[in-house]
């Protein structure tokens, strides 16, 4: 199996290539990791390509022939809204996971794109809904309808809560620094509060990355469950923790 990740040095890419290299060998024969940046985490596996690219809108042939073949992609590309203006966050959070999912399309004849969002992402925000709460599902029904122009895509979307990276404590040292928002900086603070209060809406890095690399592994078909959205397509945090055992 030949698996592309996108996000690799941010925290869920990092769960997801954590999981990834935890496997047993021959579980995943490739790994593709699409990047601005080196990838700590990804050094001394020889099964891992890094491959350094700069625009996440465009992705030319030569580069779709490095990824011939490949059976999936996790998209962990993301930035929060207050680091960058409005255009920008569109462009991040909706043209480029498009333009990827459109591009990917080719690489094989059941290509699964699974596209990490949020949990707070709705189409019908209300007073207290996060600005990027629109943009995200604007995302996700623009990465849903893509199957009706490119029949080989088999897209899921993953909404993860608070994501919680205490269980493992050494994804820090993979993750560069850089400049982060107000909210960020007061985890420490905020994430004991949060788990204790509201562990439901949590999501523990471990589990997650194990989620986004079932779904990526598995036949794409339409996943059955109560607590499923999106004809099968949509994994709540919620979900997301009862497929964990949680």
């Amino acid at each position: 199996m030949h698996l592309i990740l996108t996000g690799a040095t941010g925290l869920v890419g990092s769960a997801v290539l954590s999981h990834m290299l935890s496997l047993p060998a021959g579980q995943i024969d490739r790994i593709s990791i699409l990047t601005r940046r080196p990838v700590p985490m990804a050094e001394g596996h020889q099964h891992i390509n890094v491959i350094m690219h700069s625009d996440f809108s465009d992705y030319p042939q030569q580069l779709l022939e490095q990824l011939k073949g490949a059976d999936g992609c996790v998209w962990a590309i993301g930035t929060p809204i207050s680091m960058v203006d409005s255009e920008e966050y569109v462009r991040i959070t909706v043209d480029y996971p498009v333009a990827a999912a459109k591009a990917f399309s080719t690489l094989s004849d059941s290509f699964k794109f699974v596209y990490v969002s949020s949990d707070s992402a709705t189409d019908k925000p209300g007073t207290f809904a996060p600005r990027f709460a629109p943009i995200k599902a604007r995302a996700e029904s623009s990465i849903l309808s893509l199957p009706s122009t490119y029949p080989s895509l088999r897209p899921f979307v993953l909404r993860p809560g608070f994501v919680d990276a205490s269980p493992q404590p050494t994804l820090a040292s993979f993750i560069p620094s850089r400049p982060e928002p107000l909210l960020k900086k007061l985890i420490p603070v905020l994430g004991p509060v949060y788990r204790t209060l509201y562990p439901g809406g949590t999501a523990p890095t471990p589990e997650l990355g194990k989620i986004l690399c079932e779904l990526v592994m598995g036949n794409g078909e339409r996943i059955k469950g109560d607590d499923i959205e999106g004809d099968g397509r949509i994994v709540g945090n919620r979900a997301m923790r009862r497929m964990a055992g949680l």
